[in-house]
């Protein structure tokens, strides 16, 4: 006797994935995965499905991927049980984060200054 493949609408596959339906449409689009759909067109989705989505996630919000990195990484491994190497993030690293904070503060802090500067000019003329 044959099994048959669970399959989930897509509010189950987002609530299993902790994200919001939206996002799951958002991810079908962007990384051209096709679904299963009923007559009246309405999403179903594999145990498959579910791993893929998964593995999405976990590049993105765990991982820190950009969906440009996201993709190739899905793309490379397509197939394949090969770990996420950290090293082959697309995205900006923690040191350059924080650099990045410390100039904001500090053109925040020169914003300030001027404003400062040119209420003691108005004040003036």
């Amino acid at each position: 006797m044959k099994m048959k493949k669970r399959k989930f609408r897509i509010g189950e596959l987002a609530r299993q994935l902790g994200i919001e339906r939206f996002v799951v449409r958002f991810w079908e689009k962007e990384f051209n995965l096709r679904t299963d759909r009923s007559e009246g067109g309405q999403r179903f989705y594999s145990e498959d499905d579910l791993a893929t989505f998964t593995t999405i996630k976990i590049l993105l919000y765990e991982q820190g991927f950009t969906i440009t990195g996201a993709k190739q990484q899905l793309k490379e491994n397509k197939g394949k049980k090969v770990p996420i190497i950290g090293s082959q993030k697309t995205t900006i690293e923690t040191s350059e984060i924080q650099e990045l904070k410390k100039d904001k503060e500090s053109l925040e802090k020169q914003v300030l200054t001027l404003q400062k500067q040119l209420i003691k000019l108005r004040e003036l003329l």
